[in-house]
């Protein structure tokens, strides 16, 4: 591990007395964008520090219907493949092969380069938006749906299949019940980081309040920096708390609590 360690600081051309050097200018850059609140005129400079934030909650709403849009899509296409991609429902060895290499290139590349793509195609807005995180979102809940799929109790489906149901009918009635609350936790915890994702791709030009934090990072509008981001700290914040009670409202239901 050690050896690992070296060579790969070697190889990514690690400084460390460069990086302590550039700690102090890299703490400097978050006091450069912080407003000055006076308490004599708090109410006036916080006014000024958030100027435009009817605009940027507007922006923000594009951002969180990107994500949520973009990860109800991409579950939805991990739902079908998760169950050709698993080895106790699939038989076919080449179904599985596809299937999984399906996901496998859907999540194994970044976000970011389908949404290059899809900008270079589609043009500016949330539509590459979606589309990136709902390509990448079903590759990385596929394979976790897969592994869910693959550790039910078989005995239920093997009812199914010897009472003569179809394929169909053993996945509805026979696996779905089983993993249900775990897809849907997955799928919440997923839309969490697609909310991250959503921000980061605006940067490339596909919609939401990502474009006007650029924008205001390459134009050095300091105080626009640090309200966009707090806006979007508290956002994630606050979703990240939501989803959290809803997954584990799920699993107190699934173990019977």
């Amino acid at each position: 591990m050690l050896v690992l360690t070296l060579l790969s600081g070697r190889v990514g051309e690690v400084d460390l007395a460069k990086l302590w050097t550039g700690l102090p200018r890299f703490a400097s850059y978050f006091y450069d964008i912080l407003p000055r609140l006076r308490s004599e005129t708090f109410i006036a400079d916080l006014s000024e520090w958030f100027w435009n934030l009817d605009g940027w909650l507007a922006l923000l709403l594009d951002t969180l219907l990107v994500a949520y849009v973009g990860t109800l899509a991409g579950a939805m296409a991990g739902f079908v493949l998760c169950f050709l991609a698993s080895a106790n429902l699939t038989r076919s060895a080449g179904v599985r092969f596809a299937a999984r290499r399906a996901l496998e290139f859907c999540r194994t590349v970044p976000e970011i380069v389908f949404a290059l793509m899809f900008v270079y195609a589609f043009g500016f807005g949330p539509l590459p938006g979606v589309l990136a995180i709902a390509i990448h979102t079903a590759g990385a809940l596929g394979k976790q749906f897969a592994e869910v799929v693959e550790n039910v109790d078989m005995n239920p489906v093997e009812g199914m299949v010897a009472s003569g149901a179809n394929y169909g009918e053993t996945i509805r009635f026979g696996v779905v019940p089983q993993v249900l609350s775990n897809f849907v936790s997955y799928s919440l915890l997923r839309f969490e980081i697609n909310v991250r994702g959503a921000t980061v791709l605006g940067f490339v030009g596909a919609g939401g309040i990502g474009k006007e934090l650029i924008s205001a990072i390459r134009q050095f509008y300091y105080a626009d920096v640090s309200a966009i981001l707090l806006i979007v700290i508290a956002t994630v914040f606050l979703i990240d708390w939501l989803t959290e009670l809803l997954r584990h409202r799920l699993l107190s239901l699934e173990s019977g609590g």
